[in-house]
């Protein structure tokens, strides 16, 4: 595993900061489309929630449940509901943590191109300077 280093934005060169803004944006793109495909997998399971409790209503004792994989059980009504409301709970928790990671990652990159608009402000401020 790699050890994390604190390396000081302000020390790098533009051409650095333009590759750790890239790098940003790219783990922001997965990191968000992570986020979107487990909001799905928890409306995903929420509706298994409601479709069991409404079959409940039918006199209907077992169902069948898809565990993941390819894997389905037979469980009954409660024990169904309480597996699928275990798996929302479970994707929410990750959901939170997702969205606490991309809101650092959106904070990282802001804090890159702010030093890079910093940067080149002072090159363009120096230039004029330099010819005379």
């Amino acid at each position: 595993m790699s050890s994390s280093k604190t390396i000081e934005l302000t020390d790098l060169e533009i051409s650095q900061l333009i590759d750790v803004k890239k790098q940003l944006e790219a783990e922001l793109a997965h990191l968000s489309t992570s986020y979107g495909q487990l909001k799905q997998a928890q409306n995903r399971f929420q509706d298994c929630v409601e479709s069991v409790e409404e079959i409940q209503l039918a006199d209907i004792e077992k169902v069948i449940v898809d565990v993941g994989t390819g894997y389905y059980v037979e469980k009954d009504i409660p024990d169904a509901i309480k597996f699928y409301v275990e798996k929302v709970d479970y994707v929410k928790k990750n959901l939170e943590t997702l969205d606490q990671t991309i809101t650092i990652k959106q904070n990282n990159l802001q804090a890159t191109i702010d030093v890079m608009q910093m940067k080149i402000s002072l090159m363009a401020n120096a230039k004029p300077s330099s010819s005379k």
